[in-house]
């Protein structure tokens, strides 16, 4: 087994993005998908680490690019002010998110009739706002994501897609007043569903980079680890 990972430019009109991509190329059949959705800093080095674990289970991961080809945040502030837009304008979200399906459908590894999605922080907004747009893709999972629904968009009479929520018990970010609101909001759409928490753990609970208690971000290795376990057991079924 050997790992390939290369990267890959797509557009969203004229904005150039650039996609990370990672496959096992002992396998020779097309395979399963899973686009990978990052944080608010940006396509960085912690969801292509996530590209390649995914890749390692057979699946082709595709890590999608939000911002702008080499566009990253170096701090909250930035990260930020690069997140803003988004969260004003949620039809921006779904563009990209749709700009990225896209390319992953074009490439030649890919199934396109199995892909999933998933995502951290801003990322599990992301797919969670993917599975509101009745995309029809079979599953995504959102990792300690953000979670209030679009004001304004329109949701669709049943969400297609399986949905897996991975949340901090603790996270100040998605406290239970929008856990409760998701799961009204879910139900309601006829998703098939899945909210798990993890007690005393806050948000970005699946970096280990994460250390910064006041601001509500601290690694919790079990979280961690029982998280991957829940999305494993969770694409095997939807993908397979």
């Amino acid at each position: 087994m050997a790992i390939i990972s290369n990267t890959v430019d797509y557009l969203d009109g004229d904005v150039l993005l650039e996609g990370f991509f990672a496959y096992d190329d002992s396998i020779d059949n097309r395979r399963p998908a899973v686009q990978v959705n990052h944080a608010w800093a940006g396509r960085n080095s912690f969801v292509q680490e996530k590209a390649i674990k995914l890749a390692e289970l057979g699946y082709f991961a595709f890590a999608a690019d939000m911002y702008g080809k080499g566009v990253l945040g170096q701090n909250n502030e930035e990260n930020a002010s690069l997140m803003q837009p988004f969260m004003d304008d949620r039809t921006l979200v779904m563009s990209r998110m749709n700009a990225a399906l896209y390319a992953i459908k074009l490439l030649p590894w890919v199934d396109a009739k199995k892909i999933a999605a998933i995502g951290f922080c801003f990322g599990g907004l992301c797919v969670l706002d993917l599975a509101r747009s009745g995309a029809d893709i079979k599953g995504v999972v959102s990792f300690h994501g953000l979670l209030g629904a679009p004001e304004s968009e329109k949701k669709p009479t049943t969400i297609k897609s399986k949905v897996l929520v991975l949340h901090g018990a603790d996270d100040p970010m998605g406290p239970v007043e929008q856990v409760i609101a998701l799961q009204k909001e879910l139900t309601e759409a006829k998703a098939d569903w899945q909210i798990h928490n993890y007690g005393h753990t806050l948000h970005a609970f699946t970096n280990p980079m994460a250390n910064d208690p006041d601001f509500g971000t601290v690694y919790q290795a079990d979280a961690d680890r029982r998280s991957w376990a829940s999305m494993k057991n969770f694409l095997a079924e939807v993908l397979k």
